[in-house]
């Protein structure tokens, strides 16, 4: 149930007109945009859109998206980073909603994935700068990457509501939503997922990785978020070891921060950039 992607159309969740981010995620769904391949070490072929700047930059934000879900849902942050004058690179994570892949990398997989995204942004321009932003799954996708060796082209990191383990997340969920008890069943999911998808869930670890980071980051949270406890972004944050900056979002609800206050989620992540990546 948790990791082998079955049933991918239910999580395809774009924008209604009333949505508070209706017309960000129009706007950028309006953009003419380019369509980047990533193959990836286990013969994938992944998809990514690519949105350039209007103005020309060698500053590009790699955005990477939640559980299940496809690019098109978060097109407003999309669009966020394209009116802040960044290039926009936006891929389909594996075993998304219009994705190859049987299991979900719950950012574990996904790390390794955005090394390669970041890799061709490089390629195609060796003056490259690039920030590294995450949603939900996406996010701790970001927090697991920051552990990695990186180019120096990589300055720095936003995560939105991001876990810190997937075996604390999922065992939250279990009890949360199911009231079932850690053991056997979380015990049992993780061994099946080093089995048939190369990782268990203690070692898919966003504070392990953390802790070997040293780049800025920025980590955002609601305070009204259920579905990854908020306690969880106070732990990441602790973790890591390089400049970092905390913002809390009152009444945001899971992945709902922006959209609470468009204005002060704006301001916090521009400011930010430009200190870091500017």
């Amino acid at each position: 149930m948790f990791i082998e992607n079955k049933n991918r159309s239910i999580w395809i969740q774009q924008p209604q007109s009333n949505d508070p981010l209706y017309p960000e995620w129009y706007a950028f769904m309006q953009a003419k945009k380019e369509e980047w391949y990533l193959q990836t070490h286990d013969d994938l072929t992944l998809k990514a859109w690519y949105l350039p700047a209007e103005k020309s930059t060698n500053k590009t934000v790699l955005l990477a998206n939640g559980y299940k879900s496809v690019r098109d849902r978060y097109g407003a942050f999309g669009w966020l980073f394209h009116e802040l004058g960044y290039n926009v690179l936006m891929p389909d994570y594996r075993a998304g909603a219009k994705s190859p892949g049987n299991f979900i990398g719950f950012g574990w997989l996904d790390r390794k994935d955005n090394t390669g995204w970041i890799k061709q942004i490089i390629e195609k321009n060796p003056k490259s700068e690039i920030a590294m932003f995450g949603i939900s799954m996406g996010a701790s996708a970001t927090m697991m990457l920051s552990g990695e060796a990186l180019p120096e082209h990589v300055k720095c990191f936003i995560e939105d509501c991001g876990y810190d383990t997937v075996w604390n997340e999922l065992a939250h969920k279990a009890k949360h939503d199911y009231h079932l008890p850690q053991f056997p069943l979380i015990h049992l999911l993780s061994f099946w997922s080093k089995l048939f998808a190369g990782y268990d869930w203690k070692e898919a670890s966003s504070i392990t990785q953390l802790n070997k980071n040293t780049k800025p980051f920025l980590f955002i949270h609601g305070d009204q978020d259920t579905f990854v406890p908020v306690e969880m972004v106070y732990r990441n944050y602790d973790a890591t070891r390089g400049p970092k900056e905390i913002y809390i979002a009152t009444g945001g609800r899971h992945v709902r921060s922006y959209e609470i206050d468009k204005e002060k989620y704006r301001e916090v992540v521009a400011n930010f950039l430009k200190t870091y990546f500017n």
